[in-house]
């Protein structure tokens, strides 16, 4: 047989093996897609409960917390831990704590990605402070010296308080003496004088509960504590409980409602 008997069933040989060539070409791409897809779903489904269980992103929206936390920062909490007293804690809006004007609207695509845990949440309910009293404390405002104390330890709040232009804030403007009820705790910014913290609603309660109750946020609403600035790289650090804390003895029996023996709401 001749050559040019060969080339048309040579060529048509050819040309099959291009079109199985062809075939499994596409196939492995639309493999690689499928998998590529089942990978990214995974990643967001574990994304989302860590998200949900152990740890999440907040935006630091106000400027309260100071230099401890400044405003934009992406502050990491944990969930999966106790907090403390000195802790800087985030938690749940307790009771119209928040002006109609601190408010932001968020787009349904940007609560999608907070949910996944793809972004910081930038949830408008929640706030963000250190715990200076925690159940049974006795928190009063202020010594002979200018400073809070606690279970009759005044803290050195120097390390954390805002300073600006060599002058630090004073601990606190508002004089109080307290004792914080059972399951709740007392709250402060380290930016007192920029702060609407538990000092200004010691006159709020809740129907039916006593006077002052309303300036204690409940135990169940913290989130949890912040343990790091993630972002940006240049503020990237861990916070720790100032050493002041340590010192502070244990607190007595906490009562089931608040002892308040002194409050804006009294004459002093």
């Amino acid at each position: 047989m001749s050559g040019a008997d060969k080339d048309p069933d040579a060529s048509g040989r050819t040309g099959k093996t291009k079109d199985r060539g062809g075939r499994s070409t596409r196939s492995g791409l639309l493999g690689f897609l499928g998998e590529f897809a089942i990978i990214v779903l995974v990643a967001l489904i574990l994304s989302a409960l860590l998200r949900t269980f152990l740890v999440q992103l907040f935006v630091i929206p106000s400027s309260s917390m100071e230099h401890t936390l400044d405003i934009g920062d992406r502050a990491v909490v944990v969930k999966t831990v106790d907090f403390h007293r000195g802790d800087v804690v985030v938690f749940r809006d307790p009771g119209d704590w928040l002006s109609e004007n601190s408010i932001t609207t968020t787009s349904p695509v940007r609560r999608v990605f907070e949910f996944l845990g793809v972004m910081p949440a930038s949830s408008a309910d929640h706030l963000v402070k250190r715990v200076i009293g925690m159940p049974g404390d006795h928190v009063v405002c202020c010594t002979d010296n200018g400073r809070i104390e606690v279970n009759g330890t005044p803290l050195d709040e120097d390390p954390y308080l805002y300073e600006a232009n060599g002058s630090m804030v004073s601990p606190s403007d508002i004089p109080f003496d307290l004792v914080v009820p059972a399951d709740r705790v007392f709250v402060m910014g380290d930016h007192r004088n920029d702060s609407r913290d538990s000092r200004y609603h010691l006159c709020d309660s809740a129907p039916g509960e006593a006077e002052g109750t309303g300036a204690f946020v409940p135990v169940a609403d913290v989130t949890g504590p912040v343990v790091a600035i993630a972002l940006p790289f240049s503020r990237a650090t861990r916070l720790h409980i100032p050493g002041t804390f340590a010192s502070v003895p244990d607190a007595g029996a906490a009562p089931a409602q608040p002892v308040i023996n002194l409050s804006p709401c009294k004459p002093s």
